[in-house]
């Protein structure tokens, strides 16, 4: 207990000193002691200290936060008892905030902030001190921790966790219903006073909601709120420090709350009569019309279903939801005809479908309307009286068999004649035609089942009076078998014998088969042609199950008298009536090992009869390909080397012409003109024609005469003979049949050469007298020539 006289000012240290608490001075005691001594303290109090091994005796600081005086901020002192207060000791500061945050006189001990502090940044810091001798440098006293405590203020408003809040609450609630919880926060230090108390209240949204003060969770005030007349709300709510008294600072946020839908409303036909037209023709599945109830509700709650629920027009028309519009659609079901029946009157219902039952007592939450369907009368194309036709024909049924008919009538009350027609689309090869008057359907050509046995066509019907009115029927044709085609073997058989065969001994297994496809299946039976029974090497054994075994009837064969034997096989199938037809096994003549396993057959066994082994077969080939490959060289090169020219000099002069009928290459063709002019150009003049084209002279051509027959000359008849040769051996010349034209004056000649070369090579006269002396033939020619003298002299 405190004596009541005591002063203000001892209370404060007394107070101090029991709770820890210095204020603002660390000393040390100097000296170690042991043990526990009694001192008597002011006024009275008798206090118990124990000593302990260091000389410092240390409590904690305290500093208000948010200091905004004009000289540094005093936090405390140290001292030491070996202090004498000469300046002999030096004071140390190291630590959180040492130098920079706090500084220590080092004379006096005097601690101060230079720098403002914000305790919600930093609520304390921890230092440690010692005291350092001037003159020794020695410390007289060990490091120290002690600790600065920053004191809050209330300087920090609540703070929401979010700007603006989203909540929903269905609509008619009751009151009090939880819509959302805010929460603010406060940065002071909850511990120290009522800084950090939060007290919450609404500015805005009343009377249809409140919030608890100290929970922050907001609440609905007003029952049966609609979300019908009024959906988005915003709510401001307070939060307020200082546990909400004057004085105490303030943060607000908004809250948007939402009335969230719920199946309240029933839904509602806008009309209780509706009325549709469709015409007769419309398809099933197609819409008849539409209907659209209205929801005051949103999302679910506003989901109908329709449905008809009066007997008449059930099996006629169906409803359903269209669930994107939730509109009501009316559909046809089956087909509709104006003829049996013009109007429907129907009685629809619309309900929700997801119900709440707190509000079925209230209204009820369906409706009905009536719905008037008019069917309209249409011009309808005619209709048949089946879906399809199925029909039968032989194979063999001659052309213009009626095969079956249609029929179709025009369903509208004046009942138009009805022209029957193939589709021939479906029809191309018009094999199928039918009668326009009475749809009887019948075959325009042969029908072959085994190339096609069904076949699909389509009939159709148009009115006489509208030839828009068409309507089509599928027509299914099938073809009957007839047995029309012979068996014959079913596969191509690759059938040898051994050399060493024994008679009986089986060589091949043989079947049949037969395009035809008869009632039963196939039966086929075999046997050996009539003219292969004498003398035969082979026989055939039915197996009467539609296969057979050829047989050897000889004891052994020889591959060198015989390769191959040709065995005919009579095979017959059991139609109506009976076909057959004779197919030839070939059967090879084959060296074969002890076993009956083949080894060689044919030409391989042959050569090897003759001695010649596999590689001197090999060899023989390879010089065959090199004496071909050589062959064709020597015929490349020697069609590639240059040939004598014909004109060598002046004293062997020739002419070779070539008679062409195509204009030439032009002045750079050199094929057309004859190598010996272009070799003597002394012997070309202005007037000599070009030989590349057909000359025009005023005097036909002229034969050359000779007074030797070229069947008796050897010379002419060598030298055709080598032109000949040459011609039928030039791997270039053309596939067809050419004539090639040669003059050749042969040697020794008594006129010696008449060329016209080297007669242009002078200009001197020529002396053709001695033409004359040639005979007969050569007498026109002596005319033309002989007479210049005379035509000049005269």
């Amino acid at each position: 207990t405190v004596p009541t006289h005591c002063s203000p000012g001892l209370l404060i240290l007394v107070w101090a000193y029991h709770c820890g608490i210095t204020l603002g001075v660390l000393r040390t005691i100097g000296g170690v002691r042991r043990g526990t001594e009694g001192i008597s303290g002011l006024y009275g109090v008798d206090v118990l200290l124990r000593r302990s091994k260091r000389g410092w005796a240390w409590n904690q600081f305290y500093l208000m936060e948010e200091y905004t005086g004009d000289s540094l901020q005093y936090v405390g002192k140290l001292h030491s008892d070996q202090d004498p207060g000469d300046g002999s000791v030096r004071y140390v500061l190291i630590g959180d905030g040492a130098g920079d945050i706090f500084t220590i006189d080092p004379r006096s001990g005097d601690i101060h902030a230079v720098k403002r502090l914000d305790r919600e940044e930093r609520a304390s810091y921890t230092l440690r001190a010692r005291a350092v001798s001037n003159k020794t440098g020695r410390s007289l006293e060990d490091w120290t921790n002690f600790t600065i405590k920053i004191h809050d203020i209330n300087d920090n408003e609540p703070k929401f966790t979010k700007a603006v809040y989203t909540a929903s609450v269905p609509e008619m609630s009751d009151v009090g219903t939880s819509v959302l919880a805010v929460t603010a926060n406060d940065a002071d230090d909850l511990s120290y006073g009522n800084s950090a108390r939060v007290v919450y209240s609404i500015l805005e949204g009343q009377p249809y909601f409140s919030v608890e003060p100290h929970t922050g969770i907001i609440r609905t005030a007003l029952s049966n709120m609609n979300r019908e007349n009024r959906e988005h709300y915003q709510v401001v709510i307070q939060a307020k420090d200082m546990a909400g008294q004057m004085g105490g600072l303030s943060g607000t946020t908004t809250v948007s709350i939402t009335l969230s839908d719920v199946n309240d409303n029933p839904p509602r036909f806008p009309q209780g009569m509706y009325q549709f037209n469709v015409p007769e023709t419309a398809a099933p599945g197609s819409t008849v019309g539409v209907v659209h109830a209205t929801d005051a509700d949103i999302g679910k709650n506003a989901e109908m279903d329709y449905k008809i629920i009066s007997m008449e027009g059930q099996d006629v028309f169906n409803i359903s939801t269209n669930k994107a519009t939730q509109e009501g659609v009316i559909t046809l079901i089956k087909p509709l005809d104006y003829e049996s029946k013009k109007t429907y009157t129907i009685r629809i219902q619309v309900e929700n479908r997801y119900l709440d039952p707190r509000f079925l007592v209230m209204v009820p939450f369906h409706d009905t309307a009536m719905v008037k369907i008019i069917v309209e009368d249409v011009n309808e194309p005619p209709a048949f009286q089946r879906l399809a036709y199925v029909m039968e024909v032989s194979e063999n049924a001659p052309v213009g068999t009626i095969i079956g008919s249609v029929r179709a009538v025009d369903p509208d009350n004046n009942r138009s004649p009805v022209r029957y027609s193939i589709d021939r689309h479906t029809d191309m090869d018009r094999v199928f035609n039918v009668h326009p008057g009475n749809g009887s359907v019948f075959i325009q050509k042969q029908l072959d089942r085994e190339e096609q046995a069904w076949h699909n066509i389509s009939v159709k019907a148009e009115e006489f009076h509208d030839l828009n009115q068409v309507s089509r029927v599928p027509v299914y044709v099938r073809v009957l078998d007839v047995n029309d085609n012979p068996p014959s073997f079913a596969a191509v058989y690759e059938t040898f014998v051994c050399e060493n065969a024994k008679p009986g001994q089986m060589i091949q297994t043989i079947s049949a088969t037969d395009p035809d496809n008869p009632i039963g299946g196939h039966r086929f039976s075999f046997r050996l042609a009539p003219e292969a029974s004498i003398k035969a090497n082979f026989t055939v054994r039915d197996n009467n199950n539609t296969t057979a075994m050829v047989l050897t009837l000889r004891n052994g064969y020889s591959r060198l008298q015989r390769s191959s034997y040709l065995v005919p096989v009579v095979i017959s199938d059991n139609g109506s009536p009976i076909l057959s037809s004779t197919n030839t096994l070939t059967v090879r003549v084959c060296s074969c090992d002890r076993d009956g396993n083949m080894k060689l057959c044919s030409t391989d066994a042959l050569a090897l009869t003759a001695g010649l082994s596999t590689g001197a077969l090999v060899a023989i080939l390879l010089c065959v390909i090199i004496l071909l490959m050589i062959v064709v060289l020597f015929t490349a090169l020697r069609r590639q080397r240059k040939k004598e020219p014909l004109i060598i000099s002046k004293e062997d002069v020739r002419d070779n012409v070539v008679s062409y009928n195509d204009e030439g290459g032009g002045e750079e063709d050199t094929q057309a003109f004859d190598i010996g002019t272009l070799r003597n150009p002394e012997a070309v003049e202005e007037t000599k024609q070009r030989r590349d084209i057909i000359p025009e002279t005023m005097y036909p051509p002229l034969r050359r005469p000779h007074p030797v027959k070229a069947r008796d000359n050897a010379d002419v008849r060598d030298f055709i003979s080598q032109r000949l040769q040459d011609n039928d051996g030039d791997p270039t010349a053309p596939p067809y049949d050419s004539l090639a034209t040669y003059a050749y004056e042969g040697n020794g000649s008594v006129a010696e050469s008449l060329s016209s070369l080297e007669s242009l090579t002078s200009d001197a006269e020529q002396d053709y007298n001695y033409l004359s002396e040639w005979g007969p033939r050569f007498k026109k020619l002596a005319d033309m020539y002989g007479g210049d003298e005379s035509d000049k002299d005269s």
